[in-house]
């Protein structure tokens, strides 16, 4: 059994305060390590710090203020290549700011029952100070297909733990500071034909909605999601929604349109909480 110590948490706990949780998942999960740092483990004991002690660290703790994942974008992850992007956090305190830590995390809950996590690539946060008080502080976050995202049941809303260090020593820690999605990529393909066309001959056209499987390093077909059938004419740079259509079992699209005027199908997915939106690349039809 480890220690896991819990500063100023946003249930309620703003003393330090410590639990004895389990050292590992009992989770089949790759490589990825699901084991969580402790506040002590991630910035070392207040008394290490400063000589002001868990109880200065109770009295004033640093306020976290602004917490940013990707630019604000979902985590997007495909089959082959690992994705790292960017965290950030502002923090403020009268004796300044040390460091920080932010990760991410899935699961019913953070002490039973962790079943993702995605951790910080450096041991300590990039901090540039703003004033003698306040700090923005940047890390890294690695997400590979396979490794930490070991299964496609991880797709969709994850927990952003949020953590900041004072100068004096004191922490704060909140395993639950705000949500943020990590998403399968997607594709989408689009085909019209018969080209050229008469004009009011019927035009048939296919496509496929898939998206990552981290499992298997393949794309699959999304099924029976609603993607809209779209056309703007050669001289438009608008495109119209002419109908709305399902995937079929596997993925695959198909609808027929009347012939009008010469311009471009495509396919567009609104996305779901656990796939992003994708628009297919516009195909021609010349209507003679």
């Amino acid at each position: 059994m480890r220690i896991r110590a819990t500063v100023a948490a946003v249930s309620g706990a703003l003393a330090l305060t410590a639990l004895a949780v389990p050292a590992a998942q009992a989770d089949a999960r790759g490589d990825a390590d699901l084991s969580k740092p402790s506040a002590a483990e991630r910035f070392g004991t207040p008394s290490a710090k400063s000589g002001f002690g868990i109880a200065a660290a109770a009295e004033e703790l640093p306020v976290v203020s602004k917490v940013t994942v990707n630019a604000g974008k979902a985590v997007v992850v495909g089959t082959t290549y690992a994705k790292t992007f960017t965290v950030s956090l502002t923090a403020s305190h009268p004796s300044g700011i040390e460091d920080a830590y932010i990760d991410l995390w899935h699961g019913t809950d953070v002490e039973d029952g962790l079943d993702g996590y995605l951790y910080p690539n450096e041991e300590a946060a990039d901090c540039k100070a703003s004033s003698a008080t306040t700090s923005t502080c940047k890390l890294t976050i690695t997400a590979a297909p396979g490794v930490d995202l070991y299964k496609n049941a991880l797709a969709g809303t994850w927990k952003v733990t949020a953590a900041a260090l004072a100068g004096d020593g004191s922490m704060h820690w909140d395993d639950y500071h705000a949500t943020h999605r990590v998403q399968r990529y997607s594709k989408l393909t689009v085909n019209a034909s018969p080209e050229p066309v008469k004009k009011g001959r019927t035009i048939t056209v296919t496509g496929k909605l898939s998206r990552a499987n981290w499992e298997t390093f393949k794309y699959a077909g999304y099924t029976n999601q609603s993607v809209k059938l779209q056309f703007r004419k050669k001289d438009s740079s608008t495109y119209t929604t002419l109908k709305t259509i399902k995937s079929n079992s596997t993925g695959n699209l198909s609808t027929t349109v009347t012939a009008s005027a010469d311009g471009y199908y495509r396919y567009s997915f609104a996305g779901t909480s656990t796939t992003p939106a994708v628009n297919a690349a516009g195909d021609f039809v010349d209507v003679q």
